[in-house]
């Protein structure tokens, strides 16, 4: 890489530092973690998303988690040597400063390297801010002929090229580090930015330079699935490609990466885990309540895709237990796979408008229409709540053609909601409920769809009406539940179950819809009432209704599999046993085929394994897992937030739509509808 090169990328990773210094304001503003210095450290303001809050949140508590660590081992025994906290890319983090406030730098010093610009603006800012001078205390501008930009009785600020490692061991040298003192390396999303051999070079060079030190990073990992695959994608395009993800794309590559290194000892565990083991139920639930959310696939795909590890050297600090053992969060990992089902393209672009959209509802009318409505997707260049509605249809070809088309009438419109439910009642008329059309507002009302040729018969175009079918009813007002059709007493019912509503995070009753009078009935149902969920999937079978997985109350996946029952009186819960254990899941899609439950992609955060079809066999409660085969469709293929259409005759399963907005690399829609080859499914019977 030539000098013009390794300037236009540096320049691009000290953007990157700008956005997050930002984001960390941010999060402070709104109450996430009490930071007064994050917005003295930076420029302007800027509001971000609820997701982005949650992500930057979980890195300061992992970050803050092994900083406290150190510093409780360090600062503890009287007399012991002053401690140091070396951060390696500090760019406007605020570290030192909220340290000093709280009072534990008694007995420790802080220094700061990132690049001369970045260290440079930085101690300018500091000068000219007399809340930071304040903390500082009495201190000395750099030499500019030298790295040290700022100094003081217990900060350092230094401007170097962390790949320059001469330059950067004399400069610390010079600036009073001293190799024998219990040290704390930081490397917040820095190391990756780093050519492999750079980065390991680093690793190596603390290794040998200090004796007694806790080495801790903060960066992505699984560069390989759906997500992985956009998240590269996303930095590339900023010119800050991510380095080594390759060679290193889980936490056990990145143990054995600094233990092959020279550290003694080594911990490392994504953020889900971090989330999930280390931060108080409270302080959990604090946190998921300060804003309306509704971003959980997103949140947990972020947190699966970065990690925070704890590297040591030195008797002391290697028997300094960061992160103690924990069975809170015990890995739930699928059997190995059974086979492998093969996923082709269905429609492209040449066969009309794709659906390119997430947090819809699909429905199968007629053996050649399928229609999509609702949801989160791109209309008309720009990314929006959906208001077109999707038909696809087939004709004597058997080749599936897509077909966007607008609400026709002069009757109600489409409303924009997404996370709603749709039945079919009739090759023509399809059923709409609940919904929302945002995190503070539910869709009222229930709506029906009507499908039918367009005036102009010629063309064979279809048309959708939209009628209100009542009043808006505040019966249903929640959102990503369930609606299956069940019977009872030769009755036919729809069962809507779950899901959430701007008052309850999650919710646990069920409402009885009477289809012939679309009046709201109540029927007993029997044995234990199961947990709350929403984002589950509901399949109708042998006259009851099958719910699995979802996310629960406290926004962790569920794996229970449970069957409404009909009885003589009403329903009976019952609990469905299954071996092996399933890992627990939300956000996928579900159907019965031969007696056998199909649980379709979805999100799981128990295993860092991908979510392909778990098969479970309703008669013994056996269960197997296929992986999907993506080899001929567009890659990535992101299975949640999508909708699926089994055609049994077939042997296909039809994936719709699907995706999400990925923290801060983009939104992402998968390009094109695909199928699954069922037929191996029968074959081995």
């Amino acid at each position: 890489m030539g000098p013009r090169s390794r300037e236009r990328r540096a320049g691009a990773v000290q953007s990157t530092n700008d956005s997050s210094a930002l984001s960390k304001s941010s999060l402070a503003t709104h109450g996430y973690v009490h930071d007064p210095f994050a917005a003295l450290l930076v420029p302007g303001t800027a509001r971000r998303a609820p997701l982005i809050h949650r992500g930057y949140y979980v890195r300061a508590r992992a970050v803050g988690h092994c900083v406290r660590a150190f510093l409780e081992r360090t600062c503890a025994a009287p007399g012991a040597p002053r401690a140091q906290i070396v951060s390696l890319g500090a760019g406007s983090d605020s570290l030192y400063f909220r340290l000093k406030s709280e009072g534990r730098l008694a007995e420790a010093a802080v220094w700061e390297v990132d690049f001369p610009d970045v260290a440079r603006r930085k101690a300018e800012r500091i000068r000219d801010t007399p809340e930071l001078c304040a903390l500082t205390g009495p201190f000395q501008n750099g030499d500019p002929a030298s790295a040290l930009c700022f100094e003081s009785l217990d900060y350092r600020l230094l401007g170097l090229d962390l790949r320059q490692l001469p330059r950067l061991d004399q400069a610390l040298a010079a600036a009073g580090l001293h190799a024998a003192a219990p040290t704390l390396l930081l490397a917040e999303a820095v190391l990756t930015y780093l050519d492999p051999d750079e980065a390991a070079a680093l690793i190596a060079w603390a290794a040998q330079r200090f004796p007694d030190a806790l080495f801790v990073i903060y960066e992505q990992m699984r560069p390989h699935d759906a997500f992985g695959q956009f998240m590269q994608q996303h930095f590339r395009q900023l010119n800050s490609p991510l380095h080594g993800l390759d060679h290193f794309p889980d936490v056990q590559a990145q143990q054995h990466r600094f233990l092959q290194a020279g550290w003694t000892a080594c911990s490392a565990m994504d953020m889900n885990k971090f989330y999930r083991c280390f931060l108080p139920p409270e302080e959990c639930q604090r946190v998921e309540n300060l804003e309306p959310f509704d971003e959980f696939e997103e949140w947990h795909l972020k947190c699966a895709h970065y990690f925070i590890l704890a590297a040591s050297r030195g008797d002391a600090l290697t028997q300094t237990l960061v992160f103690p053992p924990s069975e809170a969060f015990p890995r739930v990992d699928p059997d190995s796979p059974s086979g492998v089902l093969p996923a082709s393209v269905v429609t492209s672009d040449n066969q009309g408008p794709n659906l390119r959209r997430y947090g819809h509802a699909s429905v199968l009318l007629s053996r050649s229409i399928i229609l999509s409505a609702g949801g989160f997707g791109e209309q008309e260049g720009r990314h929006c709540r959906v208001s077109k509605f999707h038909l696809l249809s087939r004709h004597c070809d058997f080749e599936w053609k897509g077909n966007q088309i607008r609400s026709c009438g002069t009757g109600a419109q489409w409303d924009g909601r997404l996370y709603h439910t749709m039945t079919r009642l009739s090759d023509t008329q399809v059923l709409v409920l609940g919904g929302r059309l945002s995190p503070v507002t539910p869709a009222l009302g229930i709506l029906q769809l009507g499908v039918c040729k367009s005036e102009d018969n010629s063309t064979g175009d279809l048309n959708v009406t939209v009628t209100k079918a009542g009043p808006e009813d505040p019966t249903l007002s929640c959102w990503r539940h369930s609606t299956t059709e069940v019977s009872c007493k030769n009755q036919k019912y729809l069962f809507v179950y779950g899901g959430r509503s701007v008052v309850e995070p999650v919710l646990s009753d069920w409402h009885f819809l009477h289809m012939g009078t679309m009046a709201w009935v109540s029927i007993p149902v029997k044995g234990e009432a199961p947990e709350g969920r929403h984002s589950h999937s509901a399949c109708s079978w042998q006259g009851g209704a099958l719910i699995a997985g979802g996310l629960g109350a406290s926004e962790e996946p569920l794996s229970s599999v449970l069957f409404l029952k009909p009885i003589s009186c009403g329903f009976l819960w019952e609990s469905i046993v299954i071996q092996p254990p399933i890992t627990p899941r939300y956000s996928h899609t579900a159907h019965v085929l031969n007696g056998k439950l199909l649980l379709v992609g979805g999100v799981w955060i128990h295993s860092s394994s991908i979510p392909g079809v778990t098969i479970i066999d309703l008669t013994t409660g056996l269960s197997s897992e296929y992986q999907i085969d993506t080899t001929c469709v567009p890659w990535p293929l992101m299975l949640h937030n999508h909708t699926s259409i089994l055609l049994p005759e077939e042997q296909q399963l039809l994936l719709l739509g699907g995706g999400g907005n990925c923290f801060s690399f983009g939104t992402y829609f998968n390009p094109h509808a695909v199928t699954l080859d069922l037929s191996s499914l029968s074959a081995g019977q």
